[in-house]
């Protein structure tokens, strides 16, 4: 290496840059993380509405002990008694163990089969005033806690019991000769409510299965807008280094000062009258395989690539503050020029480069708001970028102040 006198100027380098920051030894990640769609929110929601659903029973089933204790119904009040005791119980246990899925079907059993023995233990459907429809519960609580697929076996059992419950009242209840006999008027009763729980099932399935479509549909669109944002994530990345990235996300300016850092420019010589004698194809083939090698060079090395300046490209370390940057500069020189040794051009042509280096105070930061560049200003870039200019094919110029520290 050999060192020239540095100077002052009004250089300074514009572009695209590359490649992770220095010193953030490429683990620098900008931005936040979106959050899945997940279902710890939508199991204690449905916990939530079996809780209240087994209050609201409990209340209910209370209120029919008052009417018929009014009524002066002795026997049947054990009916809801009993389903008092069993609810609670369970609404108990579970609340002390945390087994849901228990405390679920003792819920759903009870909504099922109690209102069809009240309304046995009244007689017929007429005489119970239909309570068996209390029975729809049901299944349309299993279809809003577990999903309509699994309410089907519920509802055809709320079905069967309601047919039993009219094949009882059709030989067991008296008729009269006058008007419509009742056990016609009991057939009725079973017709008609059967018909409203389907049509009520069916509604609320569709409503059920509509829900969980948009919520497959919702995770989806989630996944792909975290698959996007962190893909946005690498590609800012690419663009500027970690710790900068972050700031302009929280709408930073990024405008920094640096006392002393190592500036690399490095070119293929003769580059310009080769790439007229070769197709396109082939120029942006070669360029893209030597600059993917130094890319990986300054990776290695931790030094971080700023830009790409046609057949050239600036790299810098000492940006964060780093030990040991002005040698991980000097290395990363020397090993540009060893893999420019060892490549040739389709046409078989030699490849080398000429490299310069400049140690110093810079500036740093961000120009633009929409094809924003980061880059670097200062005499030490004008200072790099000459010995550049001077070396010849397979040197690395160096400044008086990078010569003192190497």
């Amino acid at each position: 290496m050999r060192p020239v006198a540095g100077g002052g100027g009004h250089r300074t380098g514009v572009g695209h840059p590359r490649g992770q920051g220095c010193g953030d030894n490429g683990s620098e990640q900008a931005g936040g993380q979106v959050e899945s769609v997940g279902h710890g929110d939508e199991a204690q929601s449905r916990r939530s509405l079996a809780i209240l659903a087994c209050g609201l029973m409990i209340f209910a089933a209370g209120l029919w002990m008052v009417v018929y204790g009014v009524l002066r119904i002795r026997f049947e009040i054990l009916v809801p008694l009993g389903f008092q005791v069993v609810s609670a119980a369970s609404l108990l246990i579970y609340l002390r163990t945390g087994t849901f899925e228990r405390f679920r079907r003792v819920q759903v059993t009870l909504y099922l089969f109690v209102p069809f023995a009240l309304q046995w233990s009244m007689g017929n459907v007429v005489t119970a005033s239909a309570v068996m429809l209390w029975a729809l519960l049901a299944p349309i609580g299993v279809m809003v806690l577990e999903g309509p697929r699994q309410s089907i076996p519920w509802f055809v059992a709320c079905m069967a019991l309601t047919a039993l419950s009219g094949f009882f009242d059709w030989f067991i209840t008296q008729g009269s000769g006058v008007g419509v006999p009742l056990h016609v008027v009991a057939l009725f009763f079973v017709l008609n409510f059967a018909a409203v729980s389907t049509v009520v099932y069916l509604l609320v399935g569709c409503c059920a299965r509509e829900r969980e479509r948009l919520g497959y549909e919702l995770r989806l669109a989630n996944d792909r807008l975290t698959e996007e944002q962190e893909r946005s994530e690498r590609l800012l990345l690419n663009v500027l280094p970690g710790r900068v990235a972050e700031r302009l996300k929280r709408q930073d300016t990024v405008a920094d000062g640096h006392a002393e850092v190592t500036v690399l420019f490095a070119g293929l010589v003769g580059f310009t009258p080769m790439a007229e004698r070769m197709p396109p194809a082939e120029v942006i083939s070669m360029l893209g395989e030597r600059f993917t090698a130094f890319d990986e060079a300054a990776q290695a090395l931790e030094v971080e690539k700023i830009k790409t300046l046609g057949d050239g490209c600036m790299a810098a370390g000492g940006r964060a503050g780093g030990a040991g940057a002005c040698e991980a500069v000097a290395a990363l020189a020397s090993r540009m020029n060893a893999l420019a040794a060892t490549c040739r051009s389709p046409s078989g042509e030699p490849i080398s480069v000429h490299v310069g280096l400049a140690t110093g105070p810079v500036s740093a930061g961000v120009i633009g708001r929409t094809k924003f560049a980061y880059d670097l200003w200062g005499s030490t870039v004008n200072v790099a970028s000459r010995p550049c200019d001077l070396a010849t094919p397979g040197e690395v110029r160096v400044d008086a102040a990078t010569r003192a520290r190497l």
